[in-house]
């Protein structure tokens, strides 16, 4: 944040701005860094840089979150609809993104995916509830795996985690039942128990930092789907749509949430994603901004 003001500085932002709109929990939390660094005390949300004053405009996240999904989503993509869903998600070779048409928005459970995760039932652009959350999140993912394999940016773990094989580290329904659990309509490849091996030291031994970062995010991943799926049938709605960083360069979870919501659902939920993932928020405050006298 200090680098930012000294930007502002630089660049002179207060002769070429009157308001300055953020966004997220930086614009509660770094408020006092922008009166202290630019030695106004406590005179409220004005601060100067360099000359001249400018206003600070702090938005609510998810108010602009909601805003900037459906105006991009009206906006469209290359004359095509914004939002896309896997077809064929467990088959690498018949995997392929479609468009859908998100003409009726409403309702809609919106899954905020960010360092924790935020699950919102919106009815319209200015009525919604945030329906529950939970803290397993982005956040939650990267730093088990700097604890895990030592990786230093989420990007290295990722693609560590796209060259792991998790049922080295999870246990399996297969590995109790030797097969499907049919009582019950379970697969034997679906995981009975996260990181479930990893009580046995000679498997410890042969799991590789990829598995664990494999592991780890296929663990974040199928808890927020289960939650999704959860909350879905409670506030009967039928379109999911995931949003947030954690999902902005992470194929591999987008397309396990996608099989997961249909498999589970039997076809009555569909995961659906935006193509212009982590700029919402931005847009969202733009279109607050464009409000203003």
């Amino acid at each position: 944040m200090p680098a930012f003001i000294q930007m502002g500085r630089d660049k002179n932002f207060s002769s070429l701005h009157t308001v300055f709109c953020a966004t997220g929990g930086g614009a509660y939390k770094f408020e006092q860094d922008f009166l202290t660094h630019c030695g106004l005390g406590t005179m409220g949300i004005f601060f100067i840089l360099q000359i001249g004053d400018l206003q600070l405009c702090k938005l609510d996240e998810l108010d602009c979150l909601i805003k900037g999904i459906l105006y991009i989503d009206s906006v469209g993509f290359n004359g095509r609809s914004q939002c896309y869903y896997f077809e064929n998600p467990a088959d690498a070779e018949k995997c392929q993104k479609l468009p859908f048409n998100l003409k009726n928005p409403y309702p809609l459970l919106l899954v905020n995916i960010g360092s924790g995760v935020s699950i919102l039932a919106v009815y319209s652009k200015d009525n919604y509830k945030r329906v529950t959350g939970t803290s397993l999140g982005g956040g939650t993912f990267f730093g088990l795996c700097c604890l895990l394999t030592g990786c230093t940016t989420f990007e290295e773990a990722l693609e560590m985690a796209s060259r792991g094989d998790s049922t080295k580290v999870d246990k399996l329904v297969r590995d109790i039942y030797g097969g499907d659990y049919e009582r019950f309509s379970l697969p034997g490849w679906a995981v009975a128990s996260s990181f479930g091996n990893m009580v046995s030291k000679e498997k410890r031994e042969a799991v590789s930092k990829e598995d664990l970062a494999r592991a780890t995010l296929i663990t974040i991943t199928n808890n927020i789907g289960s939650i999704a799926r959860m909350c879905a049938l409670n506030e009967n709605i039928n379109q999911v749509v995931f949003v947030g960083n954690f999902l902005r360069i992470n194929t591999i979870s987008m397309r396990l949430l996608a099989y997961a919501l249909d498999y589970w659902s039997k076809g009555q939920l569909k995961a659906l994603f935006s193509e212009h993932e982590g700029y919402f928020g931005a847009v969202g405050a733009l279109l607050e901004l464009l409000k203003l006298p």
